[in-house]
């Protein structure tokens, strides 16, 4: 499969370049072009989804219009632009700066939204978008900030109109990021690092309760605690594990698990 990857980032780089050829030039502007003018022809660019004459605008209405409503939605429609062009640090500047400057905006529920969009895909690249990969194997950073916003803007919005799909969002973040911690306590379960792994484990139960990691991260912290020869604590989690996930596959193997 490796042997297929580089050509085949060859070619979408390739594609991409045709299509930024393909697109028509930003047009010369009159000096005598009003604000509205300028939102419309940005706007025009944003809606045909050619983004890059979008944030053009934009930015030129912001320079040239630097206060009033235009200037504040020009803002956060230059933010979605940077988002849709595969710009997640301007987006993210441009959006932190429209919350900061317009805190009192209406549209303040939908920047709070539109900044966890961002966070949500801001650590996927090029040939992830492609070849997708277990997303629990990726750095869990900006999906840390996602669950943040997304929390924030159901927090303070709680009847916005984005505040339904952010919910949903959160219950997928949560249990991608327990699943990650999983992972790396396995990882730290192979070398020997039985602490590590034992507080991994218990960050899931502290912190991801009624995900479907819960019952792995008991399964960690009872093999954990057997390995350091704490059987009692080691006898407890394995309690709660039956109690809680009676169906869970492991426990046989784990009331069996004899350490030498």
């Amino acid at each position: 499969m490796k042997k297929y990857l580089i050509p085949l980032i060859i070619s979408l780089t390739a594609l991409s370049g045709c299509s930024s050829l393909n697109k028509d030039p930003i047009p010369e502007l009159e000096d005598s072009w009003g604000v509205e003018q300028v939102y419309s022809e940005a706007k025009k660019a944003l809606d045909s989804e050619d983004y890059p004459t979008a944030i053009k605008y934009y930015n030129l209405l912001e320079a040239r219009f630097p206060f009033g409503d235009y200037a504040q939605q020009s803002l956060i429609d230059s933010a979605f632009a940077y988002y849709k062009d595969d710009d997640p640090e301007n987006a993210l500047a441009t959006i932190d700066r429209f919350i900061r400057v317009y805190p009192l905006n209406p549209n303040l529920d939908y920047a709070i939204y539109l900044r966890g969009l961002i966070n949500f895909t801001r650590d996927v690249g090029l040939v992830e978008k492609y070849i997708p990969r277990d997303e629990t194997q990726r750095d869990p950073g900006a999906a840390q900030f996602a669950l943040q916003d997304f929390t924030n803007l159901i927090n303070r919005f709680p009847t916005s109109q984005y505040s339904e799909d952010a919910s949903q969002r959160i219950v997928y973040l949560r249990n991608r990021l327990a699943q990650h911690e999983i992972n790396v306590a396995h990882f730290y379960l192979r070398r020997g690092a039985y602490i590590a792994a034992l507080n991994r484990g218990k960050y899931v139960i502290e912190n991801y309760q009624r995900t479907p990691a819960m019952p792995e991260a008991l399964s960690i912290i009872v093999r954990a605690y057997k390995v350091l020869a704490l059987n009692d604590l080691s006898e407890d989690a394995l309690r709660v594990l039956e109690m809680n996930y009676p169906d869970y596959s492991g426990i046989d193997e784990l009331r069996a698990l004899v350490i030498e």
